[in-house]
């Protein structure tokens, strides 16, 4: 059996880089941490929210590259100046990512409990009709 891409296609035109931008996301290494959820705020907008506890505005970078929104975390390992009885919260580095479709922009970021709060809004497109005049061969 072949496999059908979108790239392959007869019907779907000009979708190569949408394919390769669903494999570099299912490559990017996204595991389970840090948790979160995606909402659908309205028609045209949503929410992510990362669950990321432990971590200070300075710990995290959110950055838009080549239609992917990246998250990072990164917090500061002050463990030598810190003697620990129990060590159960670990100071792990995460980088999450999501694939953006076209039309859709990275509005505001904010910290609250805990919680990152990453809103995306979708511009709704013009409807366009363009006729084509056809020459004479």
């Amino acid at each position: 059996m072949t496999k059908l891409s979108l790239g392959s296609h007869p019907y779907m035109l000009g979708f190569e880089q949408l394919e390769r931008m669903l494999e570099r996301s299912a490559k990017s290494g996204n595991e389970g941490y840090p948790p979160f959820n995606i909402e659908q705020t309205s028609d045209t907008s949503y929410r992510i929210t990362l669950a990321v506890a432990g971590f200070g505005e300075s710990d995290l970078s959110i950055t838009v590259e080549d239609r992917q929104l990246v998250i990072r975390g990164r917090q500061r390992d002050d463990s030598e100046q810190r003697v620990f009885l129990h060590r159960g919260i670990a100071a792990r580095q995460f980088q999450r990512s999501f694939v953006l479709a076209d039309g859709v922009e990275v509005g505001e970021a904010v910290m609250e409990n805990g919680l990152l709060h990453i809103d995306l809004k979708r511009a709704q497109p013009e409807t366009v009709v363009q006729t084509i005049k056809i020459n004479k061969g």
